[in-house]
């Protein structure tokens, strides 16, 4: 899927990453770096200024991301990480792109409708609280993809509309000056997990049923404990397909390891406190070392901010070559 190719990847620092995003999108671009001919990862702190304003904010969230990449051990010999404010040439092209991009396609973007819809349904303007920023996303995210020739952008299914809009970008570009952009495919990863919450939902911010990855060990027992759970009793057996529990143990735990909590839900004689400490045993265990990692790059910032002016400089080279072919196609 990725081998021999070249693929891209950004998240957003829009608050402190949880163990969903660590399962959905983390891990599979760790997994990614490790096989892809070269691999980007950005920082999207352009992306968050169209909903976030607090600039202490987003540069901290931005720190806890590249941390995070780091810490879970992406590839870096074969991995270019950085921010995506730190590259003049991604507003550049977004602008460029705007000119062979139709009106049409920005009126179907789903957070562009979404934010419609929410206004029509309170009886407001539809365009109410709406920026540009929002507006011209995908636009803004094409740049991202098509500036490094990506191959393979491996994302959620509610983000492949992106994607597809930047082949569309992309296409309509090619068509009028020539075959220049890349035109990349989408990959959902097999192996991204949906990590359900404390409450059972999915898990997010907006729900406030998260579990950050690197919270302490005390506040990770205490949020694990949390887990909403059914009033069964030890002795009766459990589904352990229909609990949260479960669901995030399996996505830390070896096969066996699945196999035999599985039989304990299903034979019975096991409370959900015992089945909590598994848990929390597990996660623990599995982000020991990683933690302290973690903890101890925030606490040095400016070896962060190293690597990502490195990788900034690198994105660059190619980001330079593909500007300055868009610039010769539209201008001469």
């Amino acid at each position: 899927m990725f081998e021999g190719k070249v693929s891209l990847t950004g998240i957003k620092p829009t608050g402190t990453p949880h163990l969903g995003n660590l399962l959905g999108a983390i891990m599979p671009v760790v997994k990614m770096s490790n096989l892809a001919k070269k691999t980007y990862v950005f920082v999207a702190d352009l992306h968050a200024l169209n909903a976030v304003k607090d600039i202490k904010a987003i540069k901290e969230n931005s720190y806890e991301v590249a941390a995070t990449y780091l810490a879970m051990g992406i590839n870096m010999e074969k991995t270019v990480l950085f921010r995506q404010s730190d590259i003049p040439e991604v507003p550049q092209l977004s602008s460029l792109l705007m000119n062979v991009t139709p009106k049409g396609l920005m009126n179907r973007a789903h957070a562009y409708k979404a934010a419609v819809d929410k206004n029509t349904e309170k009886g407001e303007d539809p365009d109410a609280g709406i920026n540009m920023g929002l507006y011209t996303y995908p636009i803004l995210m094409a740049a991202d993809i098509l500036l490094y020739k990506s191959d393979v952008v491996p994302v959620g299914q509610d983000q492949k509309q992106h994607v597809e809009f930047a082949r569309d970008i992309a296409g309509s570009f090619n068509y009028i000056y020539g075959d220049i952009l890349t035109v990349p495919e989408p990959v959902i990863p097999p192996d991204a997990a949906s990590v359900p919450g404390l409450d059972g939902r999915k898990m997010s911010k907006s729900y406030n049923n998260y579990i950050p990855i690197f919270t302490d060990e005390k506040n990770l027992k205490k949020l694990i404990m949390r887990i909403i759970t059914d009033s069964k009793t030890p002795e009766e057996p459990k589904d352990p397909d229909d609990s949260t529990i479960f669901q995030i143990y399996r996505a830390f735990a070896s096969d066996a390891e699945i196999a035999e909590l599985r039989a304990k839900f299903e034979k019975g004689g096991m409370g959900y406190g015992e089945a909590k400490q598994i848990l929390f045993e597990k996660v623990n265990a599995c982000l020991k070392e990683p933690r302290e990692k973690y903890n101890h790059l925030i606490s040095h910032p400016k070896e962060i901010d190293e690597i990502l002016a490195a990788g900034a400089a690198e994105a660059r080279v190619e980001a330079k070559k593909t500007l300055q072919s868009v610039l010769s196609a539209m201008l001469g």
